[in-house]
Protein backbone atom coordinates (compact mmCIF):
# COMPACT_ATOMS: atom_id res chain seq x y z
CA UNK A 1 0.00 0.00 0.00
CA UNK A 2 1.71 3.79 -0.83
CA UNK A 3 1.74 6.22 1.83
CA UNK A 4 -1.34 8.19 0.48
CA UNK A 5 -4.35 6.86 -1.69
CA UNK A 6 -7.31 8.93 -3.46
CA UNK A 7 -10.44 7.28 -4.10
CA UNK A 8 -12.02 7.48 -7.10
CA UNK A 9 -15.32 5.29 -6.85
CA UNK A 10 -15.92 4.16 -3.22
CA UNK A 11 -18.61 1.64 -1.83
CA UNK A 12 -19.92 2.68 1.55
CA UNK A 13 -22.12 -0.38 2.98
CA UNK A 14 -25.03 0.74 5.36
CA UNK A 15 -24.72 4.02 3.98
CA UNK A 16 -28.25 5.16 5.25
CA UNK A 17 -27.34 4.89 9.19
CA UNK A 18 -26.70 6.70 11.40
CA UNK A 19 -22.65 7.15 11.04
CA UNK A 20 -22.64 6.01 7.07
CA UNK A 21 -25.13 8.57 6.55
CA UNK A 22 -23.07 11.09 8.25
CA UNK A 23 -19.81 10.02 6.83
CA UNK A 24 -21.51 10.10 3.28
CA UNK A 25 -22.73 13.54 3.76
CA UNK A 26 -19.39 14.72 5.27
CA UNK A 27 -16.89 12.77 2.66
CA UNK A 28 -19.08 13.86 -0.44
CA UNK A 29 -18.44 17.70 0.60
CA UNK A 30 -14.80 17.27 0.90
CA UNK A 31 -14.47 14.89 -2.44
CA UNK A 32 -16.63 16.25 -4.73
CA UNK A 33 -14.67 14.17 -7.40
CA UNK A 34 -14.99 11.33 -6.21
CA UNK A 35 -18.27 8.52 -7.00
CA UNK A 36 -20.00 7.24 -4.30
CA UNK A 37 -22.63 3.96 -4.10
CA UNK A 38 -24.37 3.64 -1.00
CA UNK A 39 -25.37 -0.47 -0.05
CA UNK A 40 -27.81 -0.42 1.97
CA UNK A 41 -30.82 -3.23 3.03
CA UNK A 42 -32.67 -0.51 4.89
CA UNK A 43 -33.36 -2.12 8.21
CA UNK A 44 -35.26 -0.41 10.58
CA UNK A 45 -31.95 2.10 11.41
CA UNK A 46 -31.24 3.04 7.62
CA UNK A 47 -33.27 6.17 6.97
CA UNK A 48 -32.94 7.86 3.32
CA UNK A 49 -34.18 11.44 4.54
CA UNK A 50 -30.71 11.70 6.67
CA UNK A 51 -29.10 11.82 2.62
CA UNK A 52 -31.04 14.52 1.40
CA UNK A 53 -27.84 16.52 0.70
CA UNK A 54 -26.43 14.14 -1.42
CA UNK A 55 -29.64 12.06 -3.26
CA UNK A 56 -29.59 14.25 -6.56
CA UNK A 57 -25.59 14.41 -6.49
CA UNK A 58 -24.43 12.83 -10.10
CA UNK A 59 -21.90 11.37 -8.31
CA UNK A 60 -23.74 9.46 -5.76
CA UNK A 61 -25.90 6.68 -6.51
CA UNK A 62 -28.10 4.43 -3.60
CA UNK A 63 -28.69 0.43 -4.06
CA UNK A 64 -30.90 -1.32 -2.21
CA UNK A 65 -29.32 -4.53 -0.85
CA UNK A 66 -27.98 -7.47 1.28
CA UNK A 67 -24.62 -7.80 1.94
CA UNK A 68 -24.75 -11.15 1.99
CA UNK A 69 -26.06 -11.40 -1.44
CA UNK A 70 -22.80 -11.85 -3.34
CA UNK A 71 -23.87 -11.33 -6.93
CA UNK A 72 -24.93 -7.52 -6.06
CA UNK A 73 -21.64 -6.83 -4.25
CA UNK A 74 -19.58 -8.18 -6.84
CA UNK A 75 -21.98 -6.51 -9.96
CA UNK A 76 -21.22 -3.12 -8.50
CA UNK A 77 -17.48 -3.90 -7.47
CA UNK A 78 -17.02 -4.32 -11.50
CA UNK A 79 -19.97 -1.69 -12.75
CA UNK A 80 -18.33 1.12 -10.88
CA UNK A 81 -14.93 0.26 -10.76
CA UNK A 82 -15.06 0.66 -7.12
CA UNK A 83 -11.63 1.22 -5.92
CA UNK A 84 -12.11 1.23 -2.17
CA UNK A 85 -15.19 0.11 -0.03
CA UNK A 86 -16.02 1.24 3.33
CA UNK A 87 -17.89 -1.16 5.20
CA UNK A 88 -20.25 0.24 7.76
CA UNK A 89 -23.25 -1.83 7.57
CA UNK A 90 -23.87 -3.84 10.77
CA UNK A 91 -26.57 -4.75 12.86
CA UNK A 92 -25.48 -3.01 16.34
CA UNK A 93 -27.66 -2.60 19.01
CA UNK A 94 -26.90 -4.59 22.09
CA UNK A 95 -29.73 -5.04 23.14
CA UNK A 96 -31.69 -6.43 20.17
CA UNK A 97 -28.24 -8.95 20.50
CA UNK A 98 -29.22 -9.96 23.31
CA UNK A 99 -32.79 -11.07 21.82
CA UNK A 100 -31.93 -12.05 18.40
CA UNK A 101 -28.05 -12.69 18.04
CA UNK A 102 -28.41 -14.75 14.69
CA UNK A 103 -29.55 -11.95 12.24
CA UNK A 104 -25.76 -10.29 14.14
CA UNK A 105 -24.11 -12.78 13.18
CA UNK A 106 -25.56 -13.25 9.97
CA UNK A 107 -25.01 -9.73 8.73
CA UNK A 108 -22.03 -8.72 10.71
CA UNK A 109 -19.74 -12.44 10.49
CA UNK A 110 -21.14 -13.04 7.05
CA UNK A 111 -21.77 -10.04 4.93
CA UNK A 112 -18.16 -9.00 6.24
CA UNK A 113 -16.92 -12.75 4.90
CA UNK A 114 -18.67 -12.11 1.36
CA UNK A 115 -17.71 -8.17 1.12
CA UNK A 116 -14.22 -9.70 1.77
CA UNK A 117 -14.37 -12.22 -0.65
CA UNK A 118 -15.65 -10.25 -3.35
CA UNK A 119 -13.42 -7.63 -2.60
CA UNK A 120 -10.58 -10.26 -2.97
CA UNK A 121 -11.47 -11.36 -6.46
CA UNK A 122 -12.12 -7.40 -7.98
CA UNK A 123 -8.97 -6.61 -7.08
CA UNK A 124 -7.47 -9.95 -8.17
CA UNK A 125 -9.50 -9.03 -11.59
CA UNK A 126 -7.08 -6.10 -11.92
CA UNK A 127 -10.05 -4.00 -12.61
CA UNK A 128 -8.63 -1.79 -9.62
CA UNK A 129 -5.29 -2.35 -8.55
CA UNK A 130 -5.02 0.09 -5.96
CA UNK A 131 -7.82 -1.04 -3.52
CA UNK A 132 -8.58 -0.19 -0.12
CA UNK A 133 -10.89 -2.06 2.20
CA UNK A 134 -11.93 -0.34 5.01
CA UNK A 135 -13.70 -1.76 8.37
CA UNK A 136 -15.77 0.24 10.68
CA UNK A 137 -15.66 -1.84 14.21
CA UNK A 138 -16.14 -0.67 17.81
CA UNK A 139 -14.59 -0.65 20.97
CA UNK A 140 -16.53 -3.06 22.45
CA UNK A 141 -15.13 -5.71 20.66
CA UNK A 142 -12.22 -5.30 23.25
CA UNK A 143 -14.54 -6.13 26.32
CA UNK A 144 -15.16 -4.52 29.55
CA UNK A 145 -12.02 -2.24 31.53
CA UNK A 146 -11.36 -1.62 35.43
CA UNK A 147 -11.32 1.67 36.48
CA UNK A 148 -8.03 2.61 35.32
CA UNK A 149 -6.08 1.94 31.72
CA UNK A 150 -7.13 2.34 27.95
CA UNK A 151 -7.76 -0.30 24.92
CA UNK A 152 -4.98 -0.10 22.39
CA UNK A 153 -5.02 -1.95 19.19
CA UNK A 154 -3.43 -4.51 20.74
CA UNK A 155 -5.54 -5.17 23.75
CA UNK A 156 -6.97 -8.31 22.90
CA UNK A 157 -10.80 -9.21 22.13
CA UNK A 158 -12.72 -10.29 24.62
CA UNK A 159 -16.28 -9.35 23.36
CA UNK A 160 -18.93 -9.83 26.30
CA UNK A 161 -22.30 -9.67 23.83
CA UNK A 162 -23.37 -11.07 21.32
CA UNK A 163 -23.40 -7.89 19.26
CA UNK A 164 -19.34 -7.63 20.01
CA UNK A 165 -18.86 -11.40 19.24
CA UNK A 166 -20.34 -10.69 16.19
CA UNK A 167 -18.27 -7.29 15.39
CA UNK A 168 -15.22 -9.28 16.55
CA UNK A 169 -16.05 -12.14 14.19
CA UNK A 170 -16.10 -10.01 11.34
CA UNK A 171 -12.57 -7.99 12.34
CA UNK A 172 -10.64 -11.42 12.77
CA UNK A 173 -11.99 -11.79 9.26
CA UNK A 174 -10.23 -8.63 7.83
CA UNK A 175 -7.46 -9.87 9.83
CA UNK A 176 -7.58 -12.94 7.61
CA UNK A 177 -7.93 -11.85 4.32
CA UNK A 178 -4.97 -9.46 4.59
CA UNK A 179 -2.83 -12.38 5.63
CA UNK A 180 -4.00 -15.37 4.04
CA UNK A 181 -4.91 -13.09 0.28
CA UNK A 182 -2.90 -10.01 0.81
CA UNK A 183 -5.86 -8.13 0.39
CA UNK A 184 -4.98 -4.55 1.59
CA UNK A 185 -7.56 -3.84 4.65
CA UNK A 186 -7.96 -1.52 7.43
CA UNK A 187 -9.72 -1.61 10.59
CA UNK A 188 -10.96 1.02 12.69
CA UNK A 189 -12.66 0.73 16.29
CA UNK A 190 -14.31 3.74 17.59
CA UNK A 191 -15.64 4.87 20.76
CA UNK A 192 -19.45 5.62 21.32
CA UNK A 193 -20.29 7.82 18.53
CA UNK A 194 -23.16 10.91 19.17
CA UNK A 195 -24.59 13.45 16.87
CA UNK A 196 -27.02 14.12 14.75
CA UNK A 197 -29.25 11.60 13.03
CA UNK A 198 -29.17 9.24 15.70
CA UNK A 199 -31.45 6.44 16.01
CA UNK A 200 -33.26 7.28 19.42
CA UNK A 201 -33.23 3.85 20.73
CA UNK A 202 -29.36 4.96 21.85
CA UNK A 203 -28.90 6.71 24.88
CA UNK A 204 -28.70 10.34 24.12
CA UNK A 205 -31.47 11.13 21.88
CA UNK A 206 -33.37 8.51 23.48
CA UNK A 207 -32.69 10.99 26.60
CA UNK A 208 -33.42 13.80 24.49
CA UNK A 209 -36.90 12.36 23.16
CA UNK A 210 -38.59 11.17 26.44
CA UNK A 211 -37.64 14.34 28.40
CA UNK A 212 -38.95 16.40 25.43
CA UNK A 213 -42.30 14.02 25.94
CA UNK A 214 -41.72 14.14 29.50
CA UNK A 215 -41.60 10.27 29.32
CA UNK A 216 -39.49 8.12 32.11
CA UNK A 217 -35.41 8.16 31.50
CA UNK A 218 -34.15 4.61 31.86
CA UNK A 219 -30.99 4.23 33.15
CA UNK A 220 -29.27 0.59 33.56
CA UNK A 221 -28.22 -0.45 37.01
CA UNK A 222 -26.49 2.06 38.89
CA UNK A 223 -25.87 4.19 36.18
CA UNK A 224 -21.96 4.06 36.89
CA UNK A 225 -21.30 2.61 33.53
CA UNK A 226 -18.44 4.38 31.54
CA UNK A 227 -18.20 5.02 28.15
CA UNK A 228 -15.62 7.31 25.94
CA UNK A 229 -17.93 9.76 23.59
CA UNK A 230 -17.01 10.70 20.40
CA UNK A 231 -18.73 13.15 17.63
CA UNK A 232 -19.71 11.52 14.83
CA UNK A 233 -18.13 14.12 12.46
CA UNK A 234 -15.16 13.80 14.19
CA UNK A 235 -15.36 9.78 13.34
CA UNK A 236 -15.84 10.97 9.75
CA UNK A 237 -12.95 12.62 9.32
CA UNK A 238 -10.93 10.02 10.87
CA UNK A 239 -12.43 7.27 8.60
CA UNK A 240 -11.73 9.75 5.55
CA UNK A 241 -8.39 10.01 6.81
CA UNK A 242 -7.30 6.28 7.46
CA UNK A 243 -8.72 5.09 3.95
CA UNK A 244 -6.46 7.54 2.33
CA UNK A 245 -3.31 7.44 4.85
CA UNK A 246 -3.62 4.26 6.72
CA UNK A 247 -1.17 1.49 6.42
CA UNK A 248 -2.63 -1.74 4.89
CA UNK A 249 -3.29 -4.43 7.72
CA UNK A 250 -3.34 -2.08 10.27
CA UNK A 251 -5.67 -1.17 13.28
CA UNK A 252 -6.65 2.07 14.22
CA UNK A 253 -8.47 2.96 17.52
CA UNK A 254 -10.90 6.69 17.11
CA UNK A 255 -11.86 7.88 20.22
CA UNK A 256 -12.76 11.34 21.38
CA UNK A 257 -10.74 11.47 25.17
CA UNK A 258 -13.56 12.08 26.57
CA UNK A 259 -14.70 9.84 29.25
CA UNK A 260 -18.33 10.00 30.57
CA UNK A 261 -20.64 7.84 33.39
CA UNK A 262 -23.87 7.27 31.42
CA UNK A 263 -25.51 9.23 34.52
CA UNK A 264 -23.66 12.05 34.18
CA UNK A 265 -24.84 11.93 31.04
CA UNK A 266 -28.00 11.50 31.35
CA UNK A 267 -27.87 14.49 34.21
CA UNK A 268 -26.29 17.15 31.70
CA UNK A 269 -28.96 16.97 28.82
CA UNK A 270 -31.82 16.75 31.54
CA UNK A 271 -30.17 19.90 32.45
CA UNK A 272 -29.19 21.50 29.26
CA UNK A 273 -32.85 20.70 27.94
CA UNK A 274 -34.29 22.52 31.64
CA UNK A 275 -32.90 25.36 30.15
CA UNK A 276 -33.88 25.18 26.52
CA UNK A 277 -37.39 23.88 27.40
CA UNK A 278 -37.72 26.98 29.88
CA UNK A 279 -38.66 23.98 33.02
CA UNK A 280 -37.47 24.61 36.30
CA UNK A 281 -33.84 23.40 37.20
CA UNK A 282 -33.92 19.87 38.40
CA UNK A 283 -37.28 19.19 36.46
CA UNK A 284 -36.02 17.29 34.09
CA UNK A 285 -33.96 14.66 36.63
CA UNK A 286 -36.95 13.84 38.30
CA UNK A 287 -37.88 11.87 35.03
CA UNK A 288 -34.47 9.54 36.08
CA UNK A 289 -35.64 5.70 36.43
CA UNK A 290 -32.94 2.99 37.29
CA UNK A 291 -33.75 -0.38 35.69
CA UNK A 292 -32.75 -4.08 35.79
CA UNK A 293 -29.16 -3.88 34.80
CA UNK A 294 -28.26 -5.46 30.85
CA UNK A 295 -27.12 -8.71 30.85
CA UNK A 296 -23.14 -8.94 30.11
CA UNK A 297 -23.09 -4.77 30.40
CA UNK A 298 -19.30 -3.89 29.76
CA UNK A 299 -18.41 -1.39 33.16
CA UNK A 300 -16.11 1.00 31.15
CA UNK A 301 -14.47 1.65 28.09
CA UNK A 302 -11.53 3.92 26.91
CA UNK A 303 -9.80 4.43 23.78
CA UNK A 304 -6.09 5.29 23.63
CA UNK A 305 -6.50 7.06 20.21
CA UNK A 306 -2.65 7.80 19.97
CA UNK A 307 -1.67 5.71 17.29
CA UNK A 308 -4.01 7.12 14.61
CA UNK A 309 -2.58 10.79 16.11
CA UNK A 310 0.53 9.89 15.74
CA UNK A 311 1.03 8.20 12.27
CA UNK A 312 -1.71 9.99 10.18
CA UNK A 313 -2.63 13.10 12.44
CA UNK A 314 -5.78 12.49 13.47
CA UNK A 315 -7.08 13.70 16.48
CA UNK A 316 -10.72 15.09 17.93
CA UNK A 317 -11.72 18.59 16.93
CA UNK A 318 -15.44 18.64 19.15
CA UNK A 319 -15.22 19.55 22.82
CA UNK A 320 -17.74 17.75 24.66
CA UNK A 321 -19.54 20.89 25.64
CA UNK A 322 -20.18 22.25 22.21
CA UNK A 323 -20.93 18.59 20.64
CA UNK A 324 -23.52 17.80 22.84
CA UNK A 325 -25.09 21.18 22.73
CA UNK A 326 -25.17 21.24 19.15
CA UNK A 327 -26.34 17.57 18.93
CA UNK A 328 -29.13 18.79 21.35
CA UNK A 329 -29.67 21.95 19.22
CA UNK A 330 -30.18 19.62 16.13
CA UNK A 331 -32.75 17.47 17.64
CA UNK A 332 -34.70 20.15 19.25
CA UNK A 333 -34.91 21.88 15.48
CA UNK A 334 -35.59 18.74 13.82
CA UNK A 335 -38.86 17.18 15.63
CA UNK A 336 -40.62 16.60 12.33
CA UNK A 337 -37.65 13.71 11.61
CA UNK A 338 -37.77 12.63 15.49
CA UNK A 339 -41.47 12.26 14.52
CA UNK A 340 -40.90 10.14 11.46
CA UNK A 341 -38.63 7.74 12.89
CA UNK A 342 -40.87 6.96 15.68
CA UNK A 343 -43.23 7.03 13.69
CA UNK A 344 -42.35 4.58 10.97
CA UNK A 345 -43.49 7.17 8.68
CA UNK A 346 -39.51 7.54 7.54
CA UNK A 347 -39.82 4.60 5.16
CA UNK A 348 -42.13 5.77 2.79
CA UNK A 349 -39.56 7.71 1.48
CA UNK A 350 -38.11 5.45 -0.12
CA UNK A 351 -40.89 4.49 -1.98
CA UNK A 352 -41.65 7.90 -2.78
CA UNK A 353 -37.88 8.84 -3.71
CA UNK A 354 -36.97 5.08 -5.61
CA UNK A 355 -39.97 2.92 -6.24
CA UNK A 356 -39.26 1.72 -9.69
CA UNK A 357 -35.91 2.19 -10.14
Amino acid sequence: MTDSFTPRAVLVTGGAGFIGSNFINYFMAANPGCRVVNLDILTYAGNLKNLTAVENNPNYRFVRGDICDAPLVADILAAEKIDAVVHFAAESHVDRSISGPEIFVRTNVLGTQVLLEESRKHRESGVAPEFRYLQISTDEVYGSLGPAGYFTETTPLAANSPYSASKAGGDLLVRAYHETFGLPTLNTRCSNNYGPYHFPEKLIPLMIHNIIDKKPLPVYGDGQNVRDWLHVKDHSRAVETVLKKGRSGEVYNIGGNNEWKNIDIVNLVCDLLDERLGRKPGENRELITFVKDRPGHDRRYAIDAAKIKRELGWEPSYTFDKGIAETIDWYLANQTWVAEVTSGAYREYYEKQYGGR
